[in-house]
């Protein structure tokens, strides 16, 4: 699946073939258990996103909550969004410090890390990078990112 038209993570995950979803809901749940409280997990751009309400992060650039996580099934590999980590450089830096130790090969874009199956993440860095800032944290790094625009 490149995209899904799913309104629930329940949908999306029933989407997925059995060996897929059970690699997602792995993954789904380092998130989960490492996400700080206060952010909220939905489907949005076709993916599961944990997103900052606005009630914290007040009015955005499209009137829709930031998302700091999300995670998406595609064809050929898992992907993680973690907007933590792109919005600062020093933070970047530390995560492809960790992964590295790991010995795991790190393909990531900006802020997308892509592994073909959950063996090959190392879930202690992503958990690590999930579990960073809080909601109000995250708000603070957007903003500051748009003012300095």
């Amino acid at each position: 699946m490149v995209s899904s038209s799913a309104h629930s993570v329940e949908a999306y995950l029933d989407e997925l073939s059995a060996e897929r979803r059970t690699q997602i809901v792995q993954l789904r749940d380092i998130v989960l258990a490492a996400l700080p409280a206060g952010y909220q997990e939905a489907i949005e751009w076709g993916m599961i996103c944990y997103k900052v309400p606005l009630s914290i992060s007040g009015p955005t650039y499209n009137q829709k909550p930031l998302s700091a996580v999300a995670i998406a099934s595609q064809k050929n590999y898992i992907s993680i969004y973690l907007l933590g980590i792109y919005a600062s450089q020093e933070l970047t830096d530390e995560f492809h410090s960790r992964w590295q130790l790991s010995g795991k090969k790190l393909d990531m874009g900006k802020s997308c890390v892509r592994f073909k199956t959950i063996d090959g993440a190392d879930l202690e860095t992503i958990s690590w990078a999930c579990g960073l800032l809080t909601p109000t944290e995250f708000s603070a790094m957007y903003l500051a990112a748009r003012v300095n625009r």
